[in-house]
């Protein structure tokens, strides 16, 4: 007579329970594009949620304290031409945040930690680089400002935020639609699945396919991938006869799986949410009404089911906490924000305790918004597993860090002073002289509009470069472009021209911008201080 034992995990308990009405958030208009994308994001300090807008694209931006009905007034960020396709926030500053569109373009945005009275129309910085839109963006987890876009031109690219510049671009590497991409923990490999069937795991940096696995799932729906703590790619997908599947690989030996299970029979696309420090992975299906969870163990079969989070209403998108921002008094291990038609709902999923002291085994020390790296030591080769912190005392959000772009441009630079040279396309012995002033100068309060001289020598031959009108007057004389006698030919007098009046003198009208240009600089820094006192009075308030 054989004895079960019943396996030992301390996530065996884990239940899901949503929050009461009042701190849920109703009247969100949700996105009904078809795209199979989350259409959330969400950070300890605010929630993000793609939203039906006319004229472009748009997402909506909430502080996590401001629960109820939202008003249908609240401003938006705006800025995309197109509908907006996917949503990530950064995890090194929670107020920056990047969305991609169909436009073509992936937009970054600053968010204040006070609600704006309009809608934000301006992204700190415009990646351009794809020629189809783009439906994925994913954040480096350990180097600062590296942002990674999938789009459906077949190309993967890897930007520097802080700059606006593109550093890779893999190309050649997907020969059809790009399903999803994630990165391992220190971000030094990605997995991509692809609607050609392969799962591919790639190197960046040189940029090389490492290991690829054609039809880990039979089934010619989409399948989703993601890496594990132990370096181990999860999959979803779905069987031959359309059953949803998972599945488990080791990158070093893919031709067979460390465990596939069937689920169920069902048309949504699973996304997997992987929580690191607990291995547990969470599957929500767009368009289900469930959410089931599995702990991945070293011990067979290595994929454990541990329960089903079921509700009535199905679900149009998910977002998911990071560790940091769960209530670790609670013993809470994760939150999701469920997407419904109309509202969005929080899921608290817990472990019962019976002691209120912290809990170390549920709470191991988690990644923080600290970044390991810059991006360009990340790029020269240099890999960091991320900074951790602990959650004993609870994570408090920093405030608000701005991002700076620094952009190489050499039209940055102020021109040099005095006059400028430039050489014309009609006569390439033609030499052009001309004194000009920066736009808008002429018009500064207090002064009158100023004549600008322009001298044109062509050696031994002269012609104006303003009809026959200059600085030598209208009719008067003869004509610098023409002899004595009114024909046109060497020149055979020598001409004085008429200095043009300059009033007030070039310098004076230098030092009046460089001055007025310190007076706006000292206004922007202080309406800066104002806008973080506040932000003090706002979470005084919240």
């Amino acid at each position: 007579m054989s004895r079960r034992v019943v396996r030992q995990s301390k996530f065996r308990h884990v239940f899901g329970q949503p929050v009461k009405a009042d701190q849920m958030y109703e009247d969100i208009r949700v996105s009904k594009v078809t795209w199979d994308s989350s259409f959330c994001a969400v950070n300890p300090k605010f929630l993000a949620i793609i939203v039906e807008s006319g004229g472009g694209g748009a997402f909506m931006v909430l502080p996590l304290a401001k629960t109820g009905r939202v008003d249908k007034n609240h401003p938006l960020v705006t800025g995309h031409t197109a509908p907006v396709l996917d949503i990530d926030w950064c995890p090194h500053n929670d107020n920056v945040i990047a969305s991609a569109s169909e436009d073509t373009t992936v937009m970054v945005w600053q968010i204040p930690d006070y609600v704006p009275v309009r809608s934000i129309t301006e992204p700190v910085v415009t990646l351009e680089g794809h020629s189809k839109r783009v439906g994925i963006i994913c954040w480096h987890p350990t180097a600062r400002n590296v942002l990674l876009s999938a789009g459906c031109d077949n190309l993967v690219i890897l930007w520097n935020v802080g700059t606006g510049e593109m550093l890779l671009a893999l190309e050649d590497m997907h020969t059809d639609l790009i399903y999803n991409v994630g990165w391992n923990r220190n971000g030094s490999l990605l997995v991509t699945t692809c609607k050609d069937k392969k799962v591919r795991v790639i190197d960046p940096r040189k940029q090389t396919v490492v290991a690829e696995r054609f039809a880990p799932h039979e089934g010619l729906r989409p399948v989703r991938a993601i890496f594990t703590r132990e370096g181990h790619i999860f999959t979803t997908g779905f069987t031959r006869m359309s059953q949803r599947e998972l599945g488990l690989w080791d990158p070093k030996n893919f031709e067979e799986p460390i465990a596939l299970q069937e689920m169920d029979t069902s048309n949504g696309v699973l996304l997997p949410f992987y929580d690191a420090d607990s291995s547990i992975v969470y599957l929500c299906g767009k368009g289900d009404s469930s959410i089931r969870y599995f702990e991945i163990t070293d011990e067979a079969p290595y994929v454990h089911y541990l329960n089903t989070y079921s509700s009535k209403e199905p679900q149009r998108g998910m977002g998911f906490m990071p560790k940091r921002g769960l209530d670790v008094s609670k013993c809470e291990i994760a939150r999701f924000f469920k997407l419904h038609e109309r509202k969005c709902e929080p899921i608290v999923m817990t472990v019962p305790r019976k002691s209120d002291l912290f809990q170390d085994d549920l709470y191991p020390d988690t990644p923080g918004p600290e970044p390991a790296l810059e991006a360009d030591e990340w790029l020269s080769g240099k890999d960091a597993e991320p900074i951790l912190i602990s959650l004993r005392d609870g994570y408090v959000p920093v405030k608000n860090r701005e991002l700076k772009v620094v952009k190489k441009n050499i039209l940055d630079s102020k021109p040099p002073p005095g006059p400028r040279r430039s050489h014309s396309t009609s006569n390439a012995d033609i030499s052009v002289s001309v004194h000009r002033l920066p736009r808008g100068c002429a018009t500064l309060q207090g002064h009158q509009p100023i004549e600008v001289l322009v001298y044109v020598d062509v050696g031994p031959w002269q012609m104006l470069a303003d009809g026959d009108a200059g600085p030598w007057g209208r009719g008067t004389g003869p004509s610098p472009s023409s002899g004595a006698d009114g024909h046109r030919g060497p020149v055979g007098t020598a001409l004085t021209p008429r200095v043009l009046p300059q009033t007030p003198a070039l310098d004076e009208v230098l030092e009046e911008i460089r001055v007025l240009k310190e007076t706006v600089q000292a206004q922007e820094k202080r309406i800066s201080a104002l806008e973080q006192k506040l932000c003090q009075f706002t979470n005084g308030t919240d």
